[in-house]
């Protein structure tokens, strides 16, 4: 096995032992070690000092006199082997925080340089930054180098930079040493990090690579700015982070640095439950009478968007695009409430899975057309009666196009036409689920087949892309990670720039009133998301109703008769969130 090769083994465990160390598995770090040592003695190569392994605190001294007061574990983890000639090695440090901080956090990137100089990365995290008075750390530390002649006799320095100099870089014997690592104080590797992540996340699940695409912080504000001057909405992208013990927010606008918020009373399981209680709460239908939710909405405000409540308000924030950690996907963030106003009515939004993978290229929707299909019967499943009402609503009063329903509604005649006419946007109305297991395990529901998740891409919506793909009947497993990948992932699985979808089933008198306000407004605002949080919105404050088996909506001439099992329905308001929370801008806004 070549240095090259060793290298790569130890990346790819590198990887997994940043994962253990996210997950609270610590103890499992010391086992991964030996077995590295294992390996490294097979091939007859270097191994570390198993005696540096628990050094708590010893050498973190050494940074500030402040930073006696961080308490944080020190683990070395096995290094790549040096010039076997020179028989010198480089150790890694890994630092896992122990306590709560709510001060700014401190970006931290461990790497090698391969035998090619190239950068080889092994650990990317956060670590905070309170009480680390020293402002040396804004430069490049000295990181933990071990020069040796033998694999027991081993020199440590750990040194801020300038100390380290005027100490060590003197002696011409250690000249050669170099910074393993840069703590930086801004933000923006952060945000790299987590870009990283997510795209390793969708990567795994749906079996690509789509690190290529992979943006920095420039990059998307570029981005951000021109879909200002394009769209005249100004755009925020905020990631929302769980650890074990706090809660983090990063905020990235068009200028600046990003901005980082550290909520140490909120944890991964405080979340957790509290989001599970809020979705049962709204989707709960003997409450649909009631405003039991609203303590829960309030609290999750509170955590997820009061931090940065001031930032948006003064960056005057029209959109925000939603990157959030595994377990709290489906959060139906509409809902979030301040006290007085449900965050809908603040900003419209998008859930996407990064921002490196959308695409940001913004296209109006003018003299498009829309492909609608669906099914009003099942065998299986439950009817949904205004599908039919429905289609003909969009295709020939709402939005030009074509409609096809029930026996018409095959995979078959899906792909004849869209080969037909690039239709930039295609309505489904029918079941889909995203369940738990792996991607094929999701579907759409055919007239005479499920469609599974994956197979979606072989349709061809990304030649030419479609603009919007809108499932108007779907429901998401609540609480499974692969079923928010799902959902989180819908447009990057189908091809598609945009999609429309619900996080639970709604009734379908519901869906029909929202998706008609949605195409009512499609055509008179700038981006999608708005449309969508107009019809919300249209919901919410009581403007679409049924009264005596019809239906009516915000615009003047929003009126329809209900299908006949449907027409028993007399008086009904959708005001409650169960009717229109759900329902999801997922990828681009725009």
């Amino acid at each position: 096995m070549t240095q090259a090769d060793l290298l790569k083994l130890y990346q790819g465990q590198f990887k997994l032992i940043k994962t253990l160390n996210y997950c609270s598995c610590q103890k499992l770090f010391l086992p991964l070690v030996l077995l590295n040592c294992l390996l490294a003695s097979i091939w007859n190569l270097p191994t570390a000092n198993l005696s540096f392994i628990t050094e708590i605190n010893e050498y973190l001294s050494l940074f500030s006199p402040a930073a006696k007061s961080l308490d944080a574990k020190l683990e070395i983890g096995v290094s790549s082997p040096g010039d076997d000639r020179e028989k010198s090695r480089e150790e890694v440090l890994l630092i896992e925080n122990n306590q709560n901080y709510t001060e700014n956090q401190l970006p931290l990137e461990i790497y090698f340089p391969s035998p090619q100089d190239q950068k080889i990365t092994f650990f990317t995290g956060v670590i905070p930054r309170e009480n680390l008075a020293n402002q040396l750390w804004n430069k490049n530390i000295y990181g933990w180098n071990h020069k040796t002649n033998s694999t027991t006799n081993m020199t440590s320095f750990m040194n801020y930079t300038d100390f380290f100099k005027a100490n060590n870089l003197s002696n011409s014997k250690n000249a050669n040493l170099i910074s393993n690592f840069t703590w930086d104080t801004a933000s923006e590797p952060v945000v790299t990090m987590l870009e990283k992540n997510r795209i390793q996340e969708y990567s795994d699940y749906l079996g690509e690579d789509f690190q290529e695409q992979l943006l920095n912080p420039k990059n998307i504000q570029d981005i951000l700015v021109n879909l200002h001057r394009q769209t005249g909405k100004k755009s925020a992208v905020i990631y929302i982070n769980l650890y074990q013990d706090q809660l983090q927010i990063i905020l990235l606008t068009e200028t600046g640095q990003p901005i980082v918020k550290t909520i140490p009373e909120v944890n991964r399981e405080k979340l957790r439950n509290t989001t599970i209680m809020f979705i049962g709460e709204i989707t709960d239908f003997r409450n649909s009478n009631t405003t039991s939710y609203l303590p829960l909405a309030q609290k999750l405000y509170n955590w997820l968007i009061a931090p940065i409540a001031t930032e948006l308000e003064k960056a005057n924030i029209d959109t925000l695009l939603f990157s959030i950690d595994s377990g709290f996907r489906l959060l139906p963030l509409a809902a979030l409430h301040d006290g007085e106003k449900f965050l809908i009515e603040k900003y419209n939004f998008s859930l996407i899975p990064s921002f490196s993978l959308i695409n940001p290229n913004y296209n109006s929707l003018e003299n498009t057309q829309v492909l609608a299909m669906g099914a009003s019967k099942f065998s299986e499943q439950l009817p949904l009666p205004a599908v039919s009402v429905e289609l003909t609503t969009i295709t020939q009063e709402l939005w030009q196009g074509n409609s096809f329903l029930n026996e018409e509604f095959t995979r078959q005649n899906l792909i004849y036409q869209r080969q037909n006419y690039p239709y930039s946007i295609i309505h489904l109305a029918t079941h889909a689920e995203f369940r738990s297991g792996d991607v094929s395990k999701s579907y759409i529901q055919l007239w005479n087949e499920k469609l599974q998740l994956h197979q979606i891409g072989e349709l061809g919506w990304n030649n030419p892309q479609v603009e919007l793909l809108v499932l108007s009947a779907c429901r998401t497993a609540v609480g499974d990670k692969n079923s928010e990948l799902g959902f989180a992932g819908l447009a990057i699985a189908t091809g598609v720039k945009s999609a429309l979808g619900s996080l639970w089933f709604v009734n379908d008198e519901a869906t029909l009133g929202l998706m008609t306000e949605f195409y009512s407004h499609l055509s008179n605002v700038q981006i999608k998301a708005e449309a969508l949080q107009a019809a919300q919105l249209a919901m919410l404050r009581g403007k679409v109703v049924i009264e005596k088996g019809i239906l009516r909506g915000s615009v003047s001439d929003g009126e329809m008769s209900l299908p006949p099992e449907l027409a028993n329905i007399q008086n009904q308001k959708f005001s409650h969130p169960y009717y229109w929370a759900g329902f999801t801008m997922v990828g681009s806004p725009w």
